[in-house]
């Protein structure tokens, strides 16, 4: 029958039945609709998991505490999920000093400690990965409200896929410094360096020269700008390189060999206080007494340093951009997050109920606001914090057992030329590589 010679009841029996299709298609597509309302979350999902106790597995109690709203929120998230889902949660804590061993044998002897197991990226990647250990979990971990998305798609990757999920923010690194000295000496605000975009390694090198002072006119220096020489990592994600690339060594990078003669020149020009023979700890300490100028340091120090140095108002600076890069940025030697081992079954719910736990409308504006706001009065100081962890980098040097770092830094420290150096150590950084990936 022709369409223009239908009867009416034809035609409106027929509009009836669209509008029917219509009206079921849009209630199946608000169906799909996640219930947060943000369209990269999950759509709600109903299973059964049968009582079972998901484990997560840390060097630390990741039990949620109600210290918080944000906190608050996500405890009762997490109950109503288990009442929903029927399962129980359970969390093991094992000595970070005994970490990696146990965790590794229980993954290579498939019987995992725990369904969502931490993870350093330096011993899981490539090794482990490479030995199908994981699930890839980059197709569920688009809630950018939950995951952080740099974790599963840059810092977790290995042959294109995603392996690590966190809700945590990224690492904050940069220069802490002493603002009160800072007035003493009459040195130009530091911020004003960054205001300028000028806050790079000739005027960090100036400003710290400028610093190194006699202030009691006896001959011997006794107030500095820098806490400590070495500064290699820093200065590797600040010229956006690595030593490794890959499954290859990067020494002779131009970006690479920028950073080694920074690095160099610090040492050798005697920029920065001279150690007294003390350990690791020993630049803090220094930073503590109140005559040095600048600290390089993370976040996770603040609270300490601001209790030791209690009569001094202390600021933060990104570590000064190198000559290659696009903007400032703060590092992470040993990046780590959450993972599912292969022999978990249902990883799909797992990262599911993870998310649902997470998803929450935090009081906080951005990450990390409890920590900065207070402890820093000065927007400014707030706003570079907030900068450098979004442009967070990882250094992968620790992923490789036998990679000669620290004899490659002293003898950069110690001025041999940085052509050498590269010539001398280039063989058995591959090598180091080639022993990890297998090459």
């Amino acid at each position: 029958m022709d369409d223009a010679a239908a009867p009416d009841s034809v035609n409106s029996a027929n509009d009836t039945a669209a509008d029917a299709d219509n009206e079921a298609a849009n209630e199946n597509e608000e169906a799909e609709e996640p219930a947060s309302g943000n369209p990269n979350a999950s759509p709600e999902m109903d299973f059964d998991l049968g009582g079972r106790t998901l484990t997560f597995v840390s060097w630390w109690d990741m039990t949620i505490q109600e210290d918080n709203p944000d906190n608050i929120q996500k405890k009762a998230n997490l109950e109503a999920l288990m009442a929903k889902h029927n399962f129980k949660v359970d969390y093991v804590v094992i000595d970070f000093n005994e970490y990696q061993d146990k965790v590794v044998a229980s993954i290579m002897a498939g019987e995992p400690l725990g369904d969502y197991v931490r993870m350093g990226k330096r011993y899981m990647i490539p090794s482990l990965v490479k030995q199908d250990l994981f699930w890839p979990v980059d197709e569920w971990t688009k809630n950018d409200n939950v995951f952080n998305q740099k974790v599963t798609n840059e810092y977790s990757v290995y042959n294109g896929r995603g392996y690590g999920f966190n809700d945590q923010p990224n690492l904050i690194t940069g220069i802490f410094y002493n603002r009160t000295l800072m007035n003493e000496l009459g040195i130009k605000p530091l911020q004003e360096y960054v205001d300028e975009d000028n806050w790079n390694w000739e005027t960090f090198i100036q400003v710290a020269k400028d610093a190194n002072r006699d202030t009691d006119n006896d001959g011997q220096i006794d107030v500095w700008g820098l806490a400590k020489s070495d500064v290699l990592d820093m200065a590797l994600a600040a010229n956006e390189t690595d030593l490794v690339a890959g499954d290859k060594q990067n020494l002779e990078d131009p970006k690479t060999i920028e950073v080694l003669n920074f690095v160099s020149r610090i040492a050798t020009e005697q920029v920065a206080r001279p150690s007294e023979g003390g350990d690791w700890t020993e630049p803090r300490a220094f930073f503590v007494q109140g005559n040095v100028l600048m600290y390089p340091g993370a976040m996770y120090e603040i609270g300490g340093l601001v209790q030791d140095m209690a009569e001094y108002d202390i600021g933060f600076l990104p570590f000064p951009k190198g000559p290659s890069a696009s903007t400032y940025h703060a590092v992470e030697p040993d990046v780590q997050f959450l993972t599912i081992p292969k022999t978990v079954d249902k990883p799909r719910e797992l990262l599911y109920i993870y998310e649902k736990i997470h998803d929450i409308e935090s009081i906080y504006e951005y990450p990390d606001q409890a920590t900065l706001e207070s402890h820093f009065t000065d927007e400014n100081d707030i706003m570079n914090a907030r900068m450098v962890g979004e442009n967070m980098r990882v250094i992968d040097r620790q992923a490789y057992p036998s990679l000669p770092y620290w004899d490659f830094l002293g003898e950069l420290q110690s001025g041999v030329s940085i052509s050498t150096l590269i010539e001398k150590y280039k063989a058995p950084f591959q090598a180091a590589i080639d022993e990890v990936w297998q090459n």
